[in-house]
């Protein structure tokens, strides 16, 4: 069900010889939307702590981020390589594919930190602004302060959806300077406006997108006399796809001309050439996020950075394996023992 891609171009690092594990989807989670709503709920909620940190960013803002441990486990030795770990639209370090992430990395002897978006830690941020899938500036803001306070050591980052768009994009962008040793990107989002657009076609998809949306305008209500008439504000309430709500407010706040602008320059596919540390994506042809059509097989083949675990089925942020009493989770497993391999040398 998977295809390991590689190019024997000498560009980039190519990863370590890694195959990943064969995904066997459960049987008793029939198709993507199972795969995709189970996988919200079957997680463990418990066994991770975390120590919050509060950052300044250079803009005057903060990041809130989560250092991870797991209680009643062998603890990785203080110099242990350290992975970041980015969450998705409207998660936080406490989403259970984070938690999930930090248990899984913390059983192969790494330490973790789980950043969260701006608005997305249980505070408001400061400024009239939020977050966005192209927002480079806080995972390099956070990544430069691991390493700096962590010299010498392994450093990683794992994406899941928006996260992972905002991951690849950094990678893109940075090139052999990204900072990190090795990545993994999950249920990636490679082209935002075919991904919004396909999400508006089906009910399944109008629901997905009303449930992120209302968390969105909510916090846009929040913060509604810091941003002033920055915002469409009739557009923003009235919004029923992503594409309406990020014309009026994402791309309104951030910068972009509209939301066409905001969708081309910060989708992930057309930074994939220009990866150029070991970087494991784990994507589901059957994600219901994502278009199958939008996903850059070319792209991923020709750099020899990138390897690919494409799965037929697993859904968005689902990959759940195992049975009803003991489901296994397929896609942090793998990423954690990517990672593991490249870190641990």
């Amino acid at each position: 069900m998977e295809a390991t891609q590689r190019n024997p171009a000498p560009r980039g690092r190519a990863a370590r010889p890694f195959t990943p594990t064969p995904f066997r989807p459960a049987r008793w989670l029939p198709g993507p939307h199972a795969q995709t709503v189970a996988g919200r709920y079957l997680r463990p909620r418990t066994g991770v702590e975390y120590r919050r940190e509060r950052i300044d960013t250079p803009d005057g803002d903060f990041l809130d981020l989560d250092w991870a441990t797991v209680p009643g486990r062998p603890a990785p030795a203080r110099d242990a390589p350290l992975v970041a770990v980015v969450h998705g639209l409207e998660g936080s370090a406490q989403s259970l594919y984070v938690l999930e992430t930090c248990r899984k990395l913390w059983d192969r002897g790494i330490r973790s930190v789980a950043m969260n978006f701006r608005s997305c830690s249980g505070e408001p941020n400061r400024l009239p602004r939020f977050y966005h899938a192209g927002d480079t500036g806080d995972i390099a803001h956070v990544l430069e302060l691991m390493a700096a306070r962590n010299p010498g050591v392994p450093l990683g980052a794992v994406g899941f959806s928006l996260g992972a768009n905002v991951l690849l994009k950094y990678l893109g962008e940075r090139g052999g300077d990204a900072g990190v040793r090795a990545a993994a990107a999950i249920s990636i989002p490679f082209d935002l406006g075919a991904g919004a657009d396909g999400l508006n076609r089906t009910r399944m998809g109008r629901l997905y997108t009303r449930a992120f949306i209302r968390p969105l305008q909510a916090k846009y209500r929040q913060k509604r006399g810091l941003i002033g008439g920055a915002v469409d504000e009739r557009r923003a309430f009235g919004a029923r796809s992503f594409r309406e709500f990020d014309d009026a407010v994402t791309a309104r706040l951030h910068g972009f001309r509209d939301v066409d602008d905001y969708y081309g320059r910060s989708s992930s596919a057309q930074f994939l050439p220009r990866v150029a540390v070991p970087t494991l994506l784990v994507h589901a042809a059957d994600d219901p996020f994502v278009p199958a059509e939008a996903i850059p097989h070319a792209a991923i083949a020709a750099n020899p950075s990138l390897v690919a675990a494409m799965t037929e089925h697993g859904g968005h942020v689902g990959f759940i394996a195992g049975t009803p009493w003991a489901p296994e989770f397929w896609a942090e497993a793998e990423a954690a023992r990517f990672l593991a391999g490249e870190l641990k040398c």
